[in-house]
């Protein structure tokens, strides 16, 4: 017995050191090809090989098989990835658009207090130089490149200015711009507060504890953290966010990775403002990753009601490691777990919706845990909410003209056209204005097919391919003319939809990023509807 014992244990360490060594053999197999087919190419191929673009791809082509999330970051991204994590670059402060290299950089919008702002840069300025050299035939990054710079320093602009279409030049001082992650804090109705988080940069939990207390002594008695749309960000920033409403000491998260240092829990360090308000966390299909920990912890310790719609399902953790070459490498070290033990990672990663979220998982593959308060939650790819409401639902016409940016750049003309409005709160496109913009949309190109239209195509085109078209040729025509309509008719018929999309885009021209969501809030039935069941 003790001898069969010996020769299976001998054996079991005779596969382990088999598969290590097979690991170990395949990994320099496979380097030796790579290195080879790189020789062999740069000896042969017909054409001047750059490496330093074909071989990056390559790199981020290995990385994305393993997940979306894994990626190269060479040292020319650095800035990308400090804006990534906190927010902040060096720069002018303001969005810009330039759709061919022969247009001119267009301010789109400037951001509040930034140097832009502040040397009087506005919407539907255009931007015809940069420190003496042309735009015209620089890319949109290009361009954006040269207006980015250290804080301190100057960059000189050539300007076309869209009210006046007087040419002026224009010194802005670089500043480090920060973009606050609180798009909208105040109180909605019925002492509600509302805060509207669209990121999780480094301590915007500061921020946002400040606009806590301003709502509380404003005398909110129920506050609502709006997730929706918020692909998350620092893990660090969600845990201190919970913290501010849950006793200190109070697990939050934990992770589990291949390395030792992955393994670890993390409770709250910070004293709470207030464990008893009434919460309500607003989610979506866009909220993931530090979204989801908020979410997940909050509903495991009973503290918050979930309202909305599954959560992206993103449980993964990256770590940034340095490379050779000042590069940096962005890779999944972990997942995270929720106080109840829920992985919120999807199980079934290759299979997702168009919009990346998790897809259908069948309840044969779903876990039960329970809640701090002992009610049933479950896994499987993101936070399912407490309170299941549908969002609004956007015809394809409506979709079409915010994705062509065909409302954007009419609140441009609308700009230059009127000197000043009323608040965001009074607000209101008139129909005459709204058939000014209809005149406008009319000359762009954009989808402006119904849903029932596309139903119609693509019962043709089926009716074509099984040669019964011209079978039914009558009643199809009949049918279409009915329900195909022109741009102008639907536009106008879908007046009321499309209306307040243009308030929002008119807001954001005059009173900055935040005055849309004011606008946004009349019609957000998925909101108040959450608040109806709360």
């Amino acid at each position: 017995m003790i001898k069969r014992s010996f020769l299976v244990f001998l054996a079991i360490l005779s596969t382990l050191s088999m598969m290590g060594q097979s690991e170990s053999f395949n990994l320099g197999k496979n380097l030796e090809i790579q290195n080879a087919i790189i020789k062999e190419i740069g000896k042969s191929y017909v054409d001047t090989i750059e490496y330093d673009k074909v071989i990056p791809v390559g790199i981020q082509a290995m990385l994305q098989s393993l997940d979306p999330y894994t990626t190269y970051i060479p040292e020319e991204d650095e800035e990308n990835l400090e804006l990534l994590t906190t927010g902040i670059y060096g720069g002018v402060g303001s969005l810009i658009k330039k759709p061919k290299i022969s247009d001119p950089v267009l301010i789109v919008e400037p951001y509040s207090g930034s140097p832009a702002t502040k040397a009087g840069l506005v919407p539907g300025d255009q931007i015809i130089s940069i420190d003496g050299e042309s735009v015209f035939g620089l890319t949109s990054e290009q361009s954006s490149a040269k207006m980015k710079g250290r804080p301190g320093t100057q960059v000189s602009f050539q300007v076309i200015k869209g009210r006046t279409g007087d040419t002026v030049d224009v010194v802005v001082t670089r500043e480090r711009i920060h973009i606050s992650d609180i798009e909208y804090a105040d109180i909605i109705r019925d002492s509600v507060g509302y805060i509207k988080l669209t990121g999780f940069t480094d301590k915007m939990n500061v921020e946002l504890k400040q606009k806590v207390l301003d709502l509380k002594s404003r005398g909110i008695k129920r506050l609502v953290i709006d997730l929706r749309g918020n692909g998350g960000g620092i893990m660090d920033e969600a845990i201190s966010i919970v913290s501010l409403f849950v006793p200190k000491g109070t697990l939050v998260v934990y992770s589990k990775g291949r390395e030792e240092r992955m393994n670890q829990q993390y409770f709250t360090t910070e004293n709470p403002i207030d464990t008893l308000i009434p919460l309500m966390v607003m989610v979506n299909s866009g909220s993931a990753s530090a979204s989801e920990i908020v979410a997940g912890s909050l509903q495991d310790l009973d503290r918050a009601v979930i309202a909305g719609k599954q959560t992206f399902g993103k449980g993964l953790i990256q770590s940034i490691k340095p490379l050779p070459y000042n590069g940096k490498i962005k890779v999944t070290t972990g997942k995270y777990y929720t106080p109840s033990g829920r992985c919120v990672q999807a199980i079934d990663y290759s299979h997702r919706n168009e919009d990346g979220s998790v897809g259908y998982v069948p309840d044969s593959l779903r876990r039960a845990f329970k809640t701090k308060g002992g009610r049933t939650v479950y896994d499987g790819g993101g936070i399912t909410p407490d309170i299941d409401v549908a969002a609004k639902i956007y015809s394809r016409t409506a979709v079409s003209l915010v994705y062509s940016d065909i409302l954007g750049d009419y609140a441009i003309e609308y700009f230059k056209k009127h000197e000043a409005v009323s608040l965001p709160a009074e607000f209101h496109v008139t129909d005459a204005e709204y058939d000014e913009f209809v005149k406008y949309a009319v000359t762009r190109d954009f989808d402006a097919r119904s849903g029932a239209e596309t139903v119609l195509d693509q019962l043709i085109k089926a009716a074509v391919q099984d040669n019964l078209y011209d079978e039914y040729k009558v009643e199809i025509e009949a049918l279409a003319s009915k329900i195909k309509m022109d741009k102008e008719t639907i536009l106008k018929v879908l007046r009321e939809e499309i209306k307040p999309l243009l308030e929002e885009e008119i807001m954001i021209k005059y009173y900055f990023s935040g005055a849309e969501t004011v606008i946004s809030l009349r019609s957000d039935s998925q909101l108040f509807d959450s608040m109806d069941k709360w």
